[in-house]
């Protein structure tokens, strides 16, 4: 296949890549998937829709500059123009060349400022949930719901079950309820991390002594993973997000079973992990 050929296949596929419905794409990262993950809340399909126009802008923008310069080269060849004009200024093309960049920067910058604030955070949410970072491992707060709280750590490659996913995969997933307004707390308590989940077009740091806000609402149930995304040590790759989300009903019936499973230990600085440890003798 030629180099031709190639270049209009990844044109081909990244063009149906963009306009193909959401609904018409596999579940789950594939192989070779081009496009960004499947949207399961508001801010992800908000941002696929922006990333789409960006790639209409920036596809007009490439290829009106490929043909301002093959033109280039074909009139002013030496041979077609053996004599080059002296002209150094031509008031038309600089505010041309000036007034369309701005114009594509505002077009650019309504529905960009519009994404921020929409995606920055939510007034009437209908439940918080806490997400803490910790070397390496996450610990999560339910304030809303007698605030239980609990760790979820990766689980490791001999111990995954059928259906788990390696890396992704944790002991306690964060259980959320679908079509909820949900405020996202998030925090550190030793070192810089970053919480991302690429389905709910989330990616928040973590630091210690500050509490950065956010929020999603699930659009679907299933499981959705993440992980964090800032180099926070030599556990970094080992700390992913496991989201399940479920119906509001099986959301109640599974906040009654881990306020048994995960009792809140109340003093202050005490992480629940090394609570729950054996004392020494």
């Amino acid at each position: 296949m030629g180099i031709l050929q190639r270049a209009g296949c990844f044109l081909f596929a990244g063009l149906v890549g963009a306009v193909v419905p959401l609904g018409a794409q596999a579940a789950g990262p594939r192989n070779w998937q081009m496009g960004l993950r499947d949207a399961a809340s508001p801010t992800m399909e908000k941002i696929v829709d922006f990333h789409n126009l960006l790639m209409v802008i920036i596809t007009l923008v490439t290829v009106f500059v490929l043909v301002l310069l093959l033109y280039v080269m074909y009139r002013f060849a030496e041979k077609r123009n053996p004599t080059p004009s002296k002209t150094t200024h031509n008031t038309l093309i600089e505010v041309l060349w000036t007034a369309v960049p701005v114009i594509i920067l505002v077009v650019i910058a309504i529905p960009s400022f519009k994404l921020l604030y929409f995606a920055d955070r939510v007034e009437d949410a209908d439940m918080t949930i806490k997400a803490i970072g910790r070397q390496w491992y996450w610990s999560y707060e339910y304030p809303d719901h007698d605030n239980f709280t609990f760790d979820a750590t990766m689980v490791a490659t001999e111990d995954l079950e059928e259906g788990q996913k390696r890396l992704l995969d944790t002991d306690n997933p964060v259980v959320l309820p679908v079509n909820t307004k949900i405020r996202l707390l998030i925090t550190a308590s030793d070192v810089l991390h970053a919480f991302a989940l690429p389905a709910m077009g989330i990616k928040l740091d973590a630091v210690p002594g500050r509490i950065n806000e956010t929020w999603i609402e699930i659009t679907r149930e299933g499981t959705f993973y993440g992980q964090c995304s800032e180099i926070c040590g030599t556990g970094h790759s080992y700390m992913p997000i496991t989201v399940k989300a479920v119906s509001k009903e099986a959301f109640g019936q599974w906040v009654e079973e881990a306020k048994e499973e995960f009792a809140r230990v109340d003093e202050p600085g005490t992480d629940s992990r090394l609570a729950q440890a054996p004392q020494a003798q």
